[in-house]
């Protein structure tokens, strides 16, 4: 069985980063119906091109049209479908039956693949689901691997797609109305404000003012009652591949190009190398909250994270690379460094993990500096390996 490795794109940059580290496949959004509005996201026309550069490096594009319809949405979804059976997208990911329902009529020829909203649970669901003309079903986070098993020896002819890696919700499958409740904003058209990350207090019922409010302690290590930890399955991807999972999905369209290629970097090494140590430790390295299995070894009590709402992770996200030439590397800064820093690669080839100092650095005009902190300058520094264009440049902070 060959095992996609699916990742996250806000924008036409960050697919550039998931295909060069080594993502087989890439999910993103269009301006509309899509359950993260506030990424950048796609135009048709950038979709459209997204298509063709996918299909350039032999990779593929699935866009998210997983929004809960109404129904003055309905003849634009029809439009919408249309359009990205036209422009030959992979595959629509889509939760509401509504929307299946438009797709079919629109696009019979586009695949579908039935979103992680849609609670899918259990074999009949997903038999459901497979009658209708879906060919590919994004498992709730909520299974175990025994159940995922389940599922696949019932249905085998179903794709089965499972997150991996990344933010999770604390609502059930990320069906939430926190948002909506607390913000106006609603969770279920693509506007969720992360309500649940917030740090929460409690006021007392005789008191209105500030000196009133009291402090939610949950054994003594903070008030994020709600604040889910990030799953990590990368010890696990064994497990996952004899339950039948075909494809690998990391979350994270609102994350950094940084957070996507170390992530992304990670399981491509896992997955055609197993994990080890430096694997482990690479997961580290970018911004996450405390990891969890959640629940695929079993029940699991243990999935919140409530000591604060994230950690910054082990390095300083520094610059992308544009290319080297003559024992210079040029680098578009993104992370202020100084001549004399140690700095490290982050590489999907062999330059990954080699480091080196800084000792010369020069501003694009040509003048020699010893400070290099004007954001998205294009620096000329010294490096005494090839760096490629797509690679990353980091430092690790103190420990």
């Amino acid at each position: 069985m060959q095992i996609e490795l699916l990742a996250p794109a806000g924008n036409f940059e960050k697919l550039k980063t998931a295909f060069y580290f080594g993502a087989d496949a890439a999910y993103v959004g269009g301006k509309d119906f899509s359950l993260r509005s506030f990424a950048d996201n796609f135009s048709r026309e950038q979709l459209s091109d997204a298509v063709k550069y996918a299909h350039g490096l032999g990779k593929k594009i699935y866009v998210a049209v997983n929004i809960f319809a109404k129904n003055a949405d309905i003849p634009l979804l029809e439009d919408y479908f249309a359009f990205l059976q036209s422009c030959a997208a992979d595959a629509a990911i889509v939760s509401d039956p509504g929307v299946f329902y438009a797709a079919r009529k629109a696009a019979p020829s586009l695949q579908l693949h039935i979103s992680t909203q849609a609670n899918i649970t259990n074999r009949n669901a997903v038999r459901f689901w497979r009658e209708q003309g879906a060919s590919r079903v994004i498992l709730a986070r909520e299974l175990s691997i025994d159940e995922i098993a389940e599922i696949h020896a019932a249905v085998p002819d179903v794709e089965i797609e499972a997150f991996v890696h990344g933010a999770m919700c604390i609502s059930y499958s990320g069906r939430c109305l926190l948002s909506d409740y607390l913000a106006n904003r609603p969770s279920n058209r693509g506007e969720c404000v992360q309500a649940c990350r917030w740090k929460y207090g409690i006021r007392k019922k005789d008191e209105l003012s500030d000196s009133g409010w009291l402090d939610i302690e949950e054994d003594g290590r903070g008030t994020y009652i709600l604040n889910s930890k990030d799953l990590n399955m990368s010890e696990h991807l064994e497990k996952l591949i004899k339950a039948g999972v075909c494809s690998f999905k990391i979350e994270g369209r609102m994350k950094s190009e940084y957070y996507l290629a170390t992530v992304i970097n990670a399981y491509r090494r896992c997955i055609d190398g197993g994990f080890d140590e430096v694997v482990g430790r690479e997961l580290t390295t970018a911004a996450h909250r405390d990891y969890t299995t959640a629940y695929n070894l079993g029940e699991n009590a243990h999935t919140v994270n409530y000591d604060d709402s994230q950690a910054k992770g082990d390095c300083d996200y520094i610059g992308n690379v544009l290319g080297s030439a003559d024992g210079f590397a040029t680098v578009e800064m993104r992370g202020r460094f100084k001549v004399g820093d140690i700095l490290e690669a982050l590489s999907p080839d062999k330059n990954f993990g080699k480091s080196f100092k800084v000792e010369k650095a020069y501003l694009s005009t040509g003048e020699q500096v010893n400070d290099c902190k004007l954001v998205q300058e294009r620096y000329k520094i010294n490096c005494p390996f090839a760096l490629h264009a797509g690679d990353i440049l980091r430092r690790r902070k103190p420990q």
